[in-house]
């Protein structure tokens, strides 16, 4: 099958897998009375739909679901990255520490109480996103200044010792304020409950600008999974080029933390199903796993909400389940 047939074919089944998302859930929803509420919310065709449909698809589930998106979506290109620039089939963004240094953020905000003025909703997403992206920042200066080629051993070994010690300060803090543990460790698990359009908004310009870069780099990735001197040999700065992409996919997959708690594994199931698919070019890669890693998030998020309606599952707990299983194949597999 031709690469445009596969890319087809993955964006059809992407919008039909979000159309069942914003259907499906605790009030049933028919396909046809969801396109109604969305040609009459867009586009304002009056077609006497009721107005608790409008409000359930429009308010609830379709910001829902293309927040799950684009979420997976950010998660599964910073997979695609990490993985090629540490030439490692299981590395993720996580293994520098992005969601160590988040939940030690968010769980400052909480412990303490702290706002900022003017934005007092949104305190506790942009701490996840700051330390989690300080946490990758600090991760690779340490390793450029004991490495100057900052090697692939070096990177994960600097990443490892961050997200323990973090993972120590915060194991810590939850210690001596436990009334606040409970809401910690539901943030830690993920979720898009009650996340509106608003969240949306906050992602798109970090999506847009990491995945562009990203993309931008997707030929040096081909020429550095051949290793660092190859890539020298090829005119690539191979530093550079690794500073650059490991900070891109940290930015994304530290808003994405910032914005919906740690969601795990989407980020190495979803380059690895998008290889299979497309070929080892980064080209076709990244877009692919963009379309399963967003599909796959939606899917996971229906489950969460369905399973035992109508409590709901955190969805890291849910995409633990499946990638738990998955990372087990994927290490013997390799070995």
């Amino acid at each position: 099958m031709k690469q445009g047939a596969k890319f087809s074919a993955a964006a059809a089944s992407s919008l039909l897998i979000l159309w069942a998302g914003i259907s499906l859930g605790s009030s049933s929803i028919s396909f046809g009375e969801t396109l109604k509420a969305l040609l009459e919310k867009i586009f304002g065709i009056p077609l006497e739909t009721e107005g608790r449909i409008i409000s359930i698809v429009w308010n609830l589930r379709f910001p829902r679901a293309i927040l799950a998106f684009m979420i997976g979506g950010a998660l599964a290109a910073s997979g695609v990255v990490f993985q090629s620039v540490l030439r490692n089939p299981l590395a993720s963004p996580y293994i520098l520490g992005v969601s160590s240094g988040a939940s030690l953020g968010a769980g400052l905000v909480m412990l303490t109480g702290f706002t900022l003025p003017l934005i007092r909703v949104f305190t506790l997403p942009l701490a996840g996103f700051i330390f989690g992206l300080g946490t990758v920042f600090l991760v690779i200066w340490c390793s450029s200044r004991l490495d100057k080629t900052m090697s692939n051993n070096t990177v994960i070994l600097f990443g490892m010792v961050f997200s323990l010690f973090v993972n120590a300060i915060l194991t810590t803090l939850t210690a001596l304020y436990r009334e606040e543990l409970r809401n910690l460790l539901y943030w830690q698990m993920g979720s898009f409950s009650m996340r509106g359009w608003l969240y949306s908004a906050l992602l798109l310009p970090f999506l847009i600008i990491g995945s562009l870069a990203i993309f931008r780099y997707a030929r040096e990735m081909d020429i550095l999974s051949f290793g660092d001197d190859e890539a020298q040999s090829m005119g690539v700065d191979s530093v550079r080029v690794r500073r650059i992409l490991l900070a891109c996919s940290a930015a994304l997959t530290g808003a994405a933390v910032a914005l919906c708690g740690v969601i795990g594994f989407v980020d190495l199931i979803a380059p690895h199903l998008a290889r299979r698919i497309t070929g080892s070019r980064h080209c076709y890669v990244l877009p692919m796993a963009f379309l399963l890693g967003g599909s796959l998030l939606v899917v996971t998020d229906l489950v969460a909400r369905t399973a035992v309606s109508p409590s709901e599952l955190p969805v890291g707990a849910v995409t633990a389940l499946i990638g738990g299983p998955f990372f087990a194949w994927l290490y013997f597999k390799k070995r």
